[in-house]
């Protein structure tokens, strides 16, 4: 997993988390997931057609896939090399740096901040709510209506639980810090690229698709792993009613823990058109956002509990 001793590990989540609670998110001048956006902005607009082809695209879709393959081989081996250069350090000291490096990978202060924002937003007019919740969806937000704009904000919260906070740890765990990176890179370049059809001047629907399904397959366990986390802050959830509605969305993933975060809440969850979560629940107020937000910390909070028990026993078979 990591030349480093899981002791060290240990500390570097934990530290991560104390980091993310005490600054939140790094400028962006130093953040290395802004930059790996900025790689695959450029190279994007360099890869990715201007007009939608008639039939399969292949020719895009192997640009886009190198592209990500040469994306992806530099965050790892950045990774790599940083993590390694702490090899030599006290664990303590080695974990502290560790984890300064981990930080940018969780965003869990800056997501809590955005759904709040919209909903103080929302209570001073609903075109406030709708501008500020298109700082954090990228779904057209101006026909919505209150009700509307607090599903996505409460949809996004339990989406992005799995995608800033549960995968980017669940990797840490298994593979460190490049585990980490790797996945931010793949989710960051879905968010990008991941798109059907046309946007922003430039077709998706072949060049983006290995993108799509490279975050699918990263995100699949931890997507299932977030959706249990939630069960477990709402004190539990029907299983077969949890996995039938969480199919209900065309991401094999997202559907997960949005299904467990309306269950829990007792809500509907909808985008027009698209799908409805829990369609018998209740309309959102603001009392289930703030339900929502402490259920994700009761949620965050047995996934620390989780991965520091899986590095303990790890530390222990070292001893033996």
């Amino acid at each position: 997993m990591s030349e480093l001793s899981p002791w060290t590990l240990l500390i570097a989540l934990l530290f991560a988390f104390c980091l993310d609670r005490w600054f939140g998110e790094p400028a962006p001048r130093w953040h290395p997931v802004v930059w790996m956006g900025k790689y695959l902005g450029w190279i994007g607009a360099r890869i990715a057609p201007r007009e939608m082809a008639a039939g399969r695209d292949w020719r895009a879709f192997s640009a886009g896939a190198l592209a990500w393959y040469g994306g992806a081989a530099l965050v790892v081996l950045a990774a790599l090399l940083l993590q390694s250069a702490l090899s030599g350090l006290d664990e303590a000291v080695a974990g502290l740096l560790l984890g300064a490096l981990l930080k940018p990978m969780l965003a869990w202060r800056m997501l809590r901040g955005e759904v709040v924002a919209v909903e103080e937003a929302l209570a001073e007019s609903l075109d406030a709510g709708r501008r500020r919740l298109g700082w954090l969806v990228s779904r057209e937000v101006m026909q919505l209506d209150e009700g509307q704009v607090r599903e996505s904000a409460i949809e996004s919260l339990a989406e992005n639980f799995n995608d800033s906070v549960v995968a980017p740890v669940f990797w840490f765990v298994l593979a460190g810090l490049p585990g980490a990176a790797l996945y931010r890179f793949a989710n960051t370049a879905d968010a990008m690229w991941g798109y059907r059809g046309m946007r922003a001047g430039l077709c998706w629907e072949w060049a983006g698709k290995w993108a799509a399904r490279a975050d699918d397959v990263l995100s699949w366990l931890p997507a299932r792993l977030a959706a249990l986390l939630l069960a477990a802050g709402a004190r539990g959830l029907p299983w077969r009613r949890l996995r039938s509605e969480a199919r209900k969305t065309a991401s094999p993933n997202s559907g997960w823990p949005m299904a467990a975060m309306a269950l829990a809440l007792g809500v509907r969850l909808r985008k027009s058109g698209v799908y409805a979560l829990n369609p018998d629940g209740a309309a959102p107020t603001p009392a289930h956002t703030r339900r929502a937000i402490v259920l994700a910390v009761l949620a965050l909070a047995w996934l620390l509990v989780l991965a520091c028990a899986m590095l303990f026993v790890l530390a222990q078979e070292q001893l033996w």
